[in-house]
């Protein structure tokens, strides 16, 4: 029985504590923290849970019994909580983004290579059927080489959202939109594209006059043979989000689409797909086995499944890391006016919290602080059609 400390009780934890609840004969959640007071236990009895309540993850470092702690806490702290309970022997899955900065992600996988622990990264939406599917499109080469990628980060997010502590300044949330929100589309770009060789970026704060961050922020990204665009915001009306891919024979997309364009002697494309082209694609996704567990519940159960079986997790640090590296270089390129080269160096100012914080925009003063909002949040979606 592998027994759990969820560090953090906020709106996120919640996914995680439904997750593990589905399955008792596999794990117990152990323990619940929260730094502000009260807040743990009334999670606690929102859950019937049978656990510990604290409001220091200190206090759980030197407890032998807790096999896995799962950060769900503000970004700012993903690292040195990390790295605390790596060093103390326990396993870590924390949620995203990994880190604020590369130099922190970089720490947080020397404490797992030191302690021999597990570390994964929450980027659940790997975990949906669509993006599963369209990750195998693209792996099977079936619609040749990728030109053209198009990446729609879109939410819409009312100004109150920044009211919240923590959220709307570099310091605590290490960022907008880009960092907080797109990050699930830029990993999901990063596993199915790899690094980019150079990013050109725009940053914006267009309707958060509360925040210190973005609100908007336009990418491209060059890579060989091929152009991505990236667009995260936190403005727009419906979150209608979508992964298109413009390859060599067809465009393949989540929500799912395909049309393979058949050319006439003049260049020209005809009106009607290309048939037996869809059929093909069509054959390869009925032949992949289903998904028993989507978003967060099959995120965590592979977690499970990595400790009960001692092998790795399908999502590791080093992709935790990835998606930092692509963020970084576009805040680095909107800050710079600039196009960023990939990798980053350690001597580059952006790899550190303290040269991000130097160089990055303050769009505006933070003017607010809630302790804590009621109400439900939303994971964006891949499903059937481009409405979400």
């Amino acid at each position: 029985m592998i027994q759990v400390a969820i560090i953090g009780t906020g709106n996120i934890s919640h996914a995680h504590i439904r997750a593990y609840l589905l399955f008792p004969q596999r794990c117990r959640i152990a323990a619940l923290i929260d730094i502000i007071p009260g807040k743990a236990q009334k999670v606690k009895e929102q859950y019937l849970l049978d656990c510990d309540v604290y409001e220091r993850h200190e206090d759980i470092l030197s407890r032998k019994d807790i096999d896995l702690t799962d950060i769900c806490t503000p970004p700012y702290v993903h690292a040195s909580i990390a790295i605390n309970c790596l060093r103390s022997g326990k396993n870590v899955v924390c949620e995203k983004p990994m880190a604020a900065s590369l130099e922190e992600c970089d720490a947080m996988l020397k404490a797992r290579d030191e302690s021999g622990k597990l570390l994964s990264i929450i980027a659940q939406n790997r975990f949906r059927a669509p993006i599963r599917d369209l990750k195998a499109l693209l792996d099977s080469g079936i619609a040749g080489r990728v030109r053209s990628a198009e990446i729609d980060s879109f939410w819409f997010r009312g100004h109150s959202y920044y009211d919240l502590w923590w959220r709307g300044t570099w310091e605590k949330e290490g960022g907008g939109c880009t960092l907080n929100h797109a990050v699930h589309h830029i990993d999901m770009l990063g596993w199915m594209m790899g690094l980019p060789d150079r990013v050109t970026s725009v940053l914006a704060n267009t309707g958060h006059d509360n925040a210190e961050v973005e609100d908007l922020s336009v990418s491209v990204m060059e890579y060989p043979g091929a152009l991505a665009t990236v667009t995260a915001s936190v403005v727009h009306h419906g979150e209608e989000q979508q992964l298109v891919f413009q390859c060599e024979k067809a465009k393949l997309s989540a929500p799912y689409d395909c049309f393979a364009s058949v050319p006439q002697p003049n260049g020209f494309p005809l009106k009607t797909p290309d048939a037996a082209f869809e059929a093909q694609v069509k054959a390869l996704l009925a032949s992949l086995p289903p998904v028993p567990y989507e978003m967060h519940d099959g995120q965590l159960e592979n977690v499970l499944t990595a400790l009960e079986t001692g092998s790795a997790p399908a999502i590791t640090g080093e992709d935790g890391r990835r998606t930092i590296e692509l963020i970084t270089a576009i805040y680095k390129a909107g800050a710079e006016h600039m196009p960023a080269t990939l990798p980053l160096s350690r001597d580059d100012p952006f790899y550190t919290v303290e040269g991000i914080r130097a160089h990055v925009p303050h769009f505006y003063e933070k003017t607010a602080s809630v302790a804590d909002f009621e109400g439900e949040i939303s994971f964006g979606g891949f499903g059937e059609g481009k409405k979400q």
